[in-house]
């Protein structure tokens, strides 16, 4: 798999296209969770792609410090269906990891997981915060990765 790491501005209209699409197949039709996608974001953050061929295969969103939370976030963690089973996830987050301590300057990065996903957080250095709660219906839990 190979990473690519964009601005907003940087995406070109396909890539955009892309991206959205992945988004819109996992979060909202497979999931079967109606929500707000666009969210107005995705203009001040950054996207990191991760190509099979030409293929994008997995994609993440990196906030900066006080986009969503007081710290840095990665959200929008997604791999297509064609691909999972392959550990691109695990690929996808240690890059979305290293792109936002540099990218932001910072040690400390916030997700909001997915519940069922909490292990695979755990595994990736992530610490679970708090009580879970529900997201657009679907339980989630913050987990806290601090960069030692």
């Amino acid at each position: 798999m190979q990473f690519v790491l964009k601005t907003f501005n940087d995406l070109t209209t396909k890539e955009l296209y892309n991206l959205m699409q992945l988004r819109n197949e996992v979060f909202i039709v497979e999931q079967n969770c109606p929500y707000q996608d666009l969210d107005r974001k995705d203009d001040d953050a950054l996207h990191v792609m991760g190509f099979v061929n030409s293929e994008l295969a997995a994609y993440a969103r990196l906030l900066k410090p006080g986009m969503a939370y007081k710290e840095a976030a990665i959200g929008r963690v997604v791999v297509s269906k064609k691909h999972r089973g392959k550990n691109f996830g695990v690929a996808l987050m240690k890059k979305a990891i290293e792109d936002s301590v540099k990218s932001f300057n910072t040690n400390v990065i916030i997700v909001s997981a997915q519940k069922y996903l909490e292990k695979f957080y755990t595994d990736l250095g992530f610490v679970s915060e708090g009580d879970g709660y529900l997201e657009d219906d679907i339980p989630h839990i913050k987990m806290r990765f601090t960069k030692s």
